[in-house]
């Protein structure tokens, strides 16, 4: 009896110690599998992680321009102080729109050249006056869409912003008071010796008169209204501008005469980007560009000019 205790305890220590043998290994295994389930899994995830968060970087790399008109309006920035181009009048009319944040509303050929803009691509218009010299930070923090105040194209500036355009070209010209003694003259060198200015930051003050021999240039003036009060009050003998501002002044001032030398060999040397006025906008923004140069490509000189004249005929005698 007690040696079939003893055999049948052996067995079943036998059969256990078998079971432990082979049970250890599975569950080695399975350990092991979970292991490698959970890294494929981490992995999987990281890469997916890392997929969204490439993805997410790129969607908000080509977000980090806005195109300004998400919301449909497009927001335009001038003086509202330099016609032709624009100009600030009382009320609505001649096709006048307001300006933001005034009681006033402003026209001109920048105006019109807005609104025909903003009727091709469904957007409505929202005007801001600013100075001259605020124009270019405006529209680089985004506080406005584009600026469309008769800058020219320079490559200065188009360091800073992109351009959109030519929507005119202009030539450059000299005012001077038709009882002045440089009114006859024919040639930029018959300016030599004259006291003259220009409106500041412009390629007539800062490209222009200094090719005027012994020309005494005086303090730029602030706005395009300053510019034509110092040739009217006598501080200066003549000033330098483009055509469509000279033709806009001698309807305010008739005692003005436009000196044009273009067809003289003793012109302004200039190049065609400083007669060639363009739309600023952000830089980067080439939605926003595309946008209108859509238009203004199917635009010819003489559209522009016959715009030009437009403006020029319906501006205000006190904006000169």
């Amino acid at each position: 009896m007690r040696r079939i205790l003893a055999f049948t305890l052996a067995v079943a220590m036998m059969l256990a110690l078998t079971a432990c043998v082979t049970t250890a290994p599975a569950a080695s295994t399975a350990a092991s599998a979970s292991a490698s389930a959970s890294a494929a899994a981490a992995s999987t995830a990281s890469t997916a992680a890392s997929a969204s968060g490439a993805a997410s970087a790129s969607g908000s790399a080509s977000q980090s321009v806005p195109t300004g008109v998400d919301d449909g309006v497009l927001t335009v920035a001038m003086e509202c102080a330099y016609a032709p181009y624009n100009w600030s009048q009382p009320d609505d009319s001649n096709g006048a729109v307001p300006i933001k944040d005034s009681s006033e509303y402003a026209n001109g050929y920048d105006i019109m050249m807005a609104k025909k803009l903003c009727e091709a691509n469904g957007w409505q218009l929202e005007v801001v006056r600013l100075d001259w010299d605020s124009l270019i930070p405006a529209v680089q923090s985004g506080t406005v869409d584009a600026i469309i105040a008769g800058q020219s194209m320079t490559a200065d500036r188009a360091e800073q912003v992109d351009f959109a355009g030519p929507y005119l070209y202009a030539s450059i010209v000299c005012l001077t008071l038709k009882n002045s003694k440089f009114a006859s003259a024919k040639g930029i060198s018959d300016l030599a010796g004259g006291t003259c200015t220009s409106q500041m930051g412009t390629i007539w003050y800062d490209t222009c008169l200094p090719q005027i021999k012994d020309a005494k240039i005086q303090t730029a003036s602030e706005s395009a209204p300053a510019m034509l009060m110092a040739l009217e009050t006598g501080t200066v003998d003549f000033i330098c501008t483009d055509m469509p501002t000279a033709q806009g002044a001698v309807i305010a001032y008739p005692d003005m005469t436009i000196l044009d030398f273009s067809k003289s060999s003793d012109d302004f040397q200039v190049s065609d980007e400083d007669v060639n006025i363009g739309i600023s906008v952000m830089k980067g923004n080439t939605y926003l560009k595309d946008a209108l140069n859509s238009v203004l490509s199917k635009m010819t000189a003489d559209d522009f000019n016959s715009m030009m004249a437009q403006a020029t005929k319906i501006q205000p005698v006190s904006n000169g």
